[in-house]
């Protein structure tokens, strides 16, 4: 990492329905508190990253990763001066619990129990998915993701953490929820949001925060970057997207959103629309996936080795990080 230059990538591969796909180095970059409607499966390849993680800092170094389940608060920096790179997959949970439901005995919504687990095979694994979208080899990307998604279940799985609203508190932070998506654009002051649900402000902060895990405040910001970002998929111009979701203005957005997302709205939304290139990838070279021409028999051969048995070979070709840029930037 002797380059101090920020790079990222944020993207989809239409043959992994449900999943985007991240590579990145980051060494000044500091994510806010932020949730994810998907899992997040980041491999660390250099540095260290460190995320707060329900109360506590998390640090993950080279050959381990970052796992977060879905709705889950947490932040991300970097542990050491020269930052961290690392590549991530975020499936989705219908996707988890397919790949679950065929591969292991969880049977409930499966979830990750430890935030950070050791395993340069996983990180390995990750990165090859990575690779086989970048190559558009879709026999690969989706065997090797279902690969690693099975591994990271048998050694750190089990039943998704479920959200219980039982007290008066609980309930109190869902009907404050509620009125704060119906009122994305326009939302009422803390104040207000009180006296409605006939509470105090600081009662209800507390409520909230303790139920959501960030106060009302964040947690509108992380909602309407969440729809921003459906509005990008659709194609909306990112100034018409800010507009709808409540900022300001694009400014507005880029700021948050590159705080949250990792990239900014314009760049983000470019490498969408790649999805639908009609440029078809570049052919393979002699010995790929695809040209192995692999049966279901030894895929499934594949699958139980990896899940359980040694480190898979890593592909040492230097990866695409997309265009550098800066936050803030379209």
């Amino acid at each position: 990492m002797a380059d101090s230059g920020e790079l990222a990538r944020h993207w989809r591969y239409a043959e992994l329905p449900g999943v985007d796909l991240l590579r990145a180095r980051y060494v000044r970059k500091t994510f806010v508190r932020h949730t994810h409607e998907h899992f997040v499966i980041a491999a660390i390849a250099e540095g260290v990253e460190v995320f707060a993680h329900r109360g506590s800092d998390q640090y993950a170094g080279a050959g381990a990763l970052a796992l977060v389940n879905p709705d889950t608060p947490h932040t991300g920096r970097a542990g050491v001066p020269e930052g961290w790179r690392y590549g991530a997959v975020y499936p989705s949970p219908d996707v988890v619990t397919e790949i679950a439901a065929e591969t292991t005995t969880l049977r409930r919504a499966p979830g990750f129990v430890r935030p950070v687990l050791d395993d340069p095979c996983a990180v390995t694994l990750v990165h090859q998915v990575l690779r086989a979208a970048e190559e558009g080899n879709a026999l690969a990307a989706d065997t090797l993701l279902r690969v690693a998604v099975t591994r990271l279940l048998r050694l750190n799985g089990g039943p998704l953490p479920q959200r219980e609203i039982r007290s008066a508190g609980a309930r109190i932070a869902a009907r404050a929820r509620a009125a704060l998506e119906e009122r994305l654009v326009d939302p009422p002051t803390l104040e207000q949001l009180a006296a409605d649900l006939g509470t105090g402000s600081f009662a209800l902060l507390r409520a909230f925060r303790d139920t959501y895990g960030l106060p009302p405040h964040a947690w509108l910001t992380d909602a309407r970057v969440r729809r921003a970002r459906r509005l990008l998929d659709a194609g909306t111009a990112p100034a018409d997207a800010a507009v709808a979701v409540g900022f300001t203005d694009q400014p507005h957005l880029n700021r948050h959103f590159a705080r949250i997302v990792g990239v900014p709205p314009g760049a983000y939304q470019r490498e969408r629309k790649n999805v639908q290139d009609p440029t078809g990838p570049a052919p393979l070279a002699s010995g790929s996936w695809q040209n192995r021409q692999l049966t279901r028999t030894q895929l499934t051969r594949t699958q139980l080795t990896w899940t359980s048995g040694p480190t898979p070979r890593e592909d040492r070709t230097a990866p695409s990080y997309g265009t550098p840029w800066r936050s803030g930037s379209p």
